[in-house]
């Protein structure tokens, strides 16, 4: 039988049923004081966005969550989490050499005449946003607007969204946590298996490189900039691939949760989610991270990825 009483916080067992595990009534000092000491790194040393940094605050939130716990407890996030964490930092890393490891030409051009096809043969929906949102011309010294630190803020839960959907699944019911790390990690696999096949560049270094005539820069930290936060993105770039543009995880992992979310939720207010990855595509190119058409491919591939997915679950359930 589940233990109802109070101060207690759920537990897995093998088998995915909620259990209780005790917990101190000091846990919500434990909350807050995680709070202040990951508000002090971000102000201090810059947002978590690798996945060692990740690994730690995640299982420092779970820690100061069920305060008092048993030690079993907190390692069992530690045996849990680290495959899907040597597969991200194999992901990421691997992201960063992508178009080295087969030899494929980057791609330049393509994206550039779909996108002006979708708007007519007109500018590109990049140039058309940041003439009408930043100015004409648009310049990366510009002060930000308040939009901007909305688009920023929704850029940036990239890298939180997914990620900690998967930590409180974890904390409330193991078989939807692996569910959704599956489709997760697959949408991750995925696009660094188009990376390797189509590197293509984003429209700011299209820009930079003379492949566009107009000139767009990229404005990805501008919101954040007031903050003294603005820098994130090129902490990124040391680790990234500036021509794994193709498709937009971004996007794709933005749709992927929406997705996830319409069809475990009941709630006719569930559809509102849609907006999430609408804001995404809206900040991706604005900012000239990716075209229109590479949002486009990002959202194609979560749905296949959580329709492809599900077959595979309903497969091995049957069996």
């Amino acid at each position: 039988m589940t233990d109802q009483r109070p101060g207690r916080e759920a537990d897995e067992t093998p088998a995915g049923v909620v259990q209780r595990a005790p917990r101190s009534r000091w846990w919500p000092l434990a909350v807050a004081v995680y709070a202040l000491a990951l508000g002090a790194w971000i102000v201090t040393v810059g947002v978590p966005t690798d996945p060692f940094q990740m690994f730690a605050w995640m299982w420092l939130a779970v820690i100061a969550w069920r305060f008092g716990a048993p030690a079993r407890v907190h390692l069992a996030f530690v045996k849990d989490w680290w495959p899907a964490f040597a597969v991200l930092v194999a992901y990421l890393y691997s992201r960063g050499l992508s178009d080295e490891l087969i030899g494929v030409p980057v791609h330049w051009t393509m994206p550039i005449h779909v996108d002006r096809w979708l708007t007519g043969g007109n500018e590109l929906p990049t140039q058309y946003l940041q003439d009408a949102l930043c100015g004409d011309p648009c310049l990366r010294s510009f002060a930000p607007s308040w939009y901007d630190v909305l688009l920023t803020t929704v850029y940036y839960s990239h890298f939180v969204v997914g990620l900690g959907l998967a930590l409180v699944l974890w904390v409330r019911n193991r078989a939807d946590w692996v569910a959704w790390l599956t489709r997760y990690l697959t949408m991750n696999l995925a696009g660094l298996v188009v990376y390797v096949l189509y590197p293509m560049a984003p429209p700011w270094l299209a820009s930079k490189e003379g492949y566009i005539a107009e000139s767009l820069p990229r404005l990805t930290g501008r919101g954040w900039e007031d903050v003294g936060l603005g820098g994130f993105h090129v902490v990124l770039a040391s680790v990234g691939n500036p021509v794994a543009a193709m498709p937009s995880l971004h996007g794709g992992i933005a749709m992927l949760v929406a997705l996830w979310t319409v069809h475990r939720l009941s709630s006719p207010w569930r559809w509102t989610v849609l907006l999430y990855p609408l804001v995404m595509a809206l900040a991706l190119v604005y900012y000239a991270e990716h075209y229109v058409i590479d949002i486009l491919a990002g959202w194609a591939l979560a749905a296949l990825v959580m329709v492809g997915v599900g077959r595979w679950e309903a497969r091995r359930d049957a069996a």
